[in-house]
């Protein structure tokens, strides 16, 4: 190459121009083939996750649509009925719940209560079918929830979690995903009735602020008022809320408190509770121990009879600021 090139220029027979030109040509076309065996390593490995994601996608869900869907009488008033319901996660593990029976009114709010582990959250994640039941069923206005089109359950079921999903793109995406298709004047009315609205309008591009990955450029508190928002902005007529157990400024918990009053206004309502203020803001208490109803009444009823929940009360809902049982999951 290079000495076979220079005794050529030595000679005349090559300049010394063409000499570069050649070995710039052989520098580029070497980077070009070393890049292209790198190139087609990662094309095997981007087949390979290809075909599991392709593979993932095909697989058929356990929870689906039933053959012949029933469809909800209109207007949704709301009505839910858990009829000795039975569950566990696996067909080798034991009862997550047995035999679980209660009933929310049109409008009623009903707090679960119950130490960690007792089955709160198994039971709220059924009541839209993230699981199906092992035994007994759960019925919305009279209607099996298995009879349901999925969309249909849904769309007349509100969440607001513990720990609110948020996602990468604007505050004003965040709220609307409850529904893609609402105006920007009824997502700002919304964040209003939410206390969400005062925040946003400090933010940077107000509502089209980016919040991060997770809502990690928001407060705990912020982001519960945002997972409001969206539940108010998709109005269902039943509504499931896993209280938040993080603690926030007394400011931003005056601001919860009474977002939350607006939210379960007229909806029937299923809360995890965690606080004593949400315990007596309920219609109707539900304790539960190990997967079964222990108990059943108002908070004075169930203090008077000295049973699971005056233990409770004794151990951790005596002082307002503590939560009331620990832990995001309980079984």
């Amino acid at each position: 190459g290079l000495w076979e090139g220079g005794r050529l220029v030595l000679g005349g027979a090559l300049s010394a121009g063409t000499l570069v030109q050649f070995l710039l040509y052989t520098v580029f076309i070497a980077a070009a083939v070393t890049a292209l065996t790198s190139l087609f390593s990662n094309y095997q490995e981007t087949v390979g996750a290809a075909r599991r994601v392709f593979e993932l996608l095909e697989t058929p869900p356990a929870i689906a649509d039933p053959p012949e869907p029933r469809t909800l009488p209109s207007p949704v008033r709301g009505h839910v009925a858990v009829e000795h319901v039975s569950f566990r996660y696996q067909p080798a593990l034991p009862l997550a719940l047995d035999d679980v029976s209660l009933a929310i009114a049109p409008g009623e709010v009903v707090a679960l209560v119950g130490p960690s582990g007792a089955g709160k959250t198994t039971l709220a994640n059924l009541l839209p079918r993230f699981w199906d039941v092992t035994a007994g069923r759960i019925t919305l206005d009279g209607v099996d929830s298995r009879a349901l089109r999925l969309a249909e359950l849904r769309h007349a079921i509100g969440i607001v979690p513990q720990e609110p999903a948020l996602f990468s793109g604007s505050v004003l995406e965040n709220i609307a995903y409850a529904r893609p298709d609402a105006a920007q004047a009824e997502v700002e009315a919304a964040a209003r009735a939410a206390h969400a609205h005062e925040f946003i309008a400090r933010l940077p591009q107000g509502y089209g602020t980016l919040v991060g990955e997770r809502g990690v450029k928001l407060s705990g508190g912020q982001r519960q008022r945002i997972a409001i928002a969206r539940a108010l902005l998709k109005d269902p007529r039943v509504l499931i809320l896993d209280e938040a157990t993080s603690s926030v400024d007394a400011e931003s918990e005056r601001l919860i408190e009474e977002a939350l009053a607006r939210l379960l206004e007229g909806r029937s309502t299923l809360i995890i509770a965690h606080r004593l203020s949400t315990v007596r803001r309920a219609d109707r208490l539900v304790v539960l121990d190990r997967g079964r109803v222990v108990e059943e009444g108002a908070h004075d009823a169930l203090l008077a009879r000295g049973g699971l929940y005056a233990r409770l009360y004794q151990r951790q809902f005596r002082d307002e600021e503590a939560p009331i049982g620990s832990g995001a999951q309980d079984g």
